[in-house]
């Protein structure tokens, strides 16, 4: 799971034999991304279906549209949440990779 790749990439030591390669940590940034657009594009489904099953309930009392509503609202959360952690990963891990770019002893800008 890209979220386990990097949380190993940034536990690994910043410097040193043990340090990732800046490659091995765009390669992961590139597959985090790719799944955040992923995740943000099943959000758009989910979001879709929802206003969809919504709408065809108009007021009617149907248990088979409520509990699909159910299950969408709770897909929809559980994307949201992943989303969420997954950007907070990317945002550190994306700080690495400035710091691995940046020759020793050189300030960021």
């Amino acid at each position: 799971m890209i979220h386990d790749d990097i949380r190993s990439l940034l536990e690994a030591p910043p410097t040193g034999e043990e340090a990732p390669t800046l490659d091995h940590i765009e390669h992961t940034l590139t597959a985090g991304y790719a799944r955040a657009l992923a995740l943000e594009a099943e959000r758009w489904r989910l979001e879709r279906r929802i206003a969809t099953v919504a709408a065809k309930l108009g007021g009617k009392s149907q248990d088979d549209e409520h509990s699909e509503l159910t299950q969408l609202g709770q897909r929809l959360a559980a994307a949201d949440g992943d989303l969420s952690g997954l950007r907070g990963l990317l945002s550190s891990l994306r700080s690495r990779a400035d710091e691995v770019r940046q020759p020793s002893g050189q300030p960021s800008n």
